[in-house]
């Protein structure tokens, strides 16, 4: 799908990737931009609409899907990540934390504007994913978990939209240089240019794309002997 005259809405649109994806969206020419966040006063782009969403809310969600019926691009951004390993005391609790946010805050958001995207001609969902959808270890095993969960999730819901014609855009990318990895010591990308792979992704058809090199040298080993995903993310 085009992004120029798409009516879209961005969760987590305050800052980061989310804040990029606005940027380049009005770039693009989109037609609307509905800029979500949790305090939409914090939203200070100019050219786009700030909504109130907490993702992890489903009143939130509900009333963005009655409020906003022109959605014709749905891009799930919203997400949280703390460090912890599997086994850390706290896992469960912050499994809990990281599901509420990275997996069901996009299938509520699927759920409410699946059928919005498919009264309005199949349009489409891009879903933020991670380099940890593949491979894990102690630093972000929470993480990486919600992550794969993302992943499989996307997969399904585009098998599942499939019939209303709505192309569904998994996004795997690394570390991104943005406040989410602040004082991680390690080779980063810069919003803007995951933005531009992205959507230029989306606008050629595709459902996958990995937005750098990192991203790219462990998807090519997912089927290597032995597979990447048998090691640690260690960084």
């Amino acid at each position: 799908m085009k992004v120029a005259d798409a009516t879209i809405l961005i969760t987590g649109a305050n800052r980061g990737l989310g804040l990029a994806f606005a940027r380049e969206a009005l770039a693009r020419g989109a037609r609307k931009v509905y800029a979500a966040a949790r305090d939409p006063s914090t939203v200070t782009l100019p050219g786009v609409i700030p909504v109130k969403l907490d993702v992890t809310n489903p009143e939130d969600v509900a009333a963005a899907a009655k409020n906003f019926p022109d959605v014709t691009l749905l891009i799930n951004n919203a997400g949280i990540a703390a460090t912890g390993s599997v086994l850390a005391p706290d896992s469960i609790a912050s499994a809990q934390r990281h599901f509420d946010t990275n997996v069901f805050g996009p299938i509520r958001l699927t759920q409410a504007f699946a059928p919005i995207l498919g009264a309005n001609g199949g349009g489409g969902i891009l879903n933020v994913l991670s380099i940890a959808s593949w491979i894990n270890g102690p630093l972000l095993g929470v993480y990486a978990m919600s992550k794969s969960a993302a992943w499989a999730m996307t997969n399904g819901t585009r098998i599942e939209l499939s019939a209303q014609k709505t192309q569904v855009l998994g996004l795997h990318v690394g570390f991104i240089d943005t406040d989410l990895t602040h004082g991680f010591d390690v080779p980063k990308v810069s919003p803007e240019a995951v933005v531009r792979t992205a959507l230029d992704a989306l606008e050629a058809g595709a459902s996958e794309v990995l937005a750098d090199d990192v991203t790219r040298h462990v998807h090519a080993g997912l089927s290597a002997n032995p597979a990447v995903y048998l090691h640690a993310l260690e960084r």
